[in-house]
């Protein structure tokens, strides 16, 4: 019979905040919950780092958030580079294949390559990666399942998978809607997308 799950409540403040009596129980930022088959963990600052093998061993789920400022391929191309991003994984053997499966979501700000203009580009992209080490493992892979390849370390920088998500929800050439025209339509056609690589790469079988 599997034990009954054990909730732990941790409280994470910051150093030159001070809180006493009801304020103090009320200042649970951080919850885990722990078992024997399964752990989940919450947290204000997503590690750098991870081992999607040994996290999936685990069972070990993470979530929270990391800011736009952290990604290389990311921040040159919006205008709000402060804000962040709410990060949901999970991490689990199904069969043979280790699966990383959850959500990114994101409020950009994007710049109108018409009017130049701000353009707010929500972004919520479902994760369905399989972990790979080579390119003939990743065109065994099921649907929904994508490539995400490890090099002889084992770990991945975790913004790069984020960054991988954003980077695929954002359009080759942003504008408002009321700023498309037929000549930009057409100009959109003829111009390479240039994240199309990188889409190509993850959906190749």
């Amino acid at each position: 019979m599997e034990p009954e799950a054990k909730t732990i409540f941790v409280t994470t403040l910051d150093s030159n905040e001070q809180l006493d009596g009801q304020n103090q129980e009320e200042a649970i930022l951080t919850a885990f919950v722990i078992s024997r088959y399964h752990c989940g963990i919450m947290l204000d600052h997503l590690p750098d780092l991870i081992d999607p093998l040994e996290f999936a061993e685990k069972k070990r789920r993470i979530a929270g958030s990391m800011p736009l400022s952290k990604m290389d391929r990311i921040r040159d191309i919006v205008l709000n580079g402060e804000s962040k991003v709410k990060v949901e994984l999970e991490f689990k053997k199904e069969g043979r294949s280790t699966v990383v499966s959850g959500w990114v979501e994101a409020d950009l700000k994007l710049e109108c390559q018409c009017c130049l203009e701000p353009l707010d580009w929500p972004v919520h992209s479902e994760v369905h990666l399989g972990i790979v080490s080579s390119i003939n493992e990743g065109n065994l892979l099921s649907e929904p399942l994508e490539p995400l390849l490890l090099d002889e370390t084992g770990v991945i920088d975790l913004a790069d998978i984020v960054q991988d998500e954003l980077l695929l929800a954002i359009p080759s050439i942003p504008q408002h809607s009321h700023c498309v025209s037929p000549k930009a339509e057409t100009a959109v056609d003829s111009r390479e997308n240039p994240f199309a690589v990188l889409a190509q790469l993850k959906t190749i079988r």
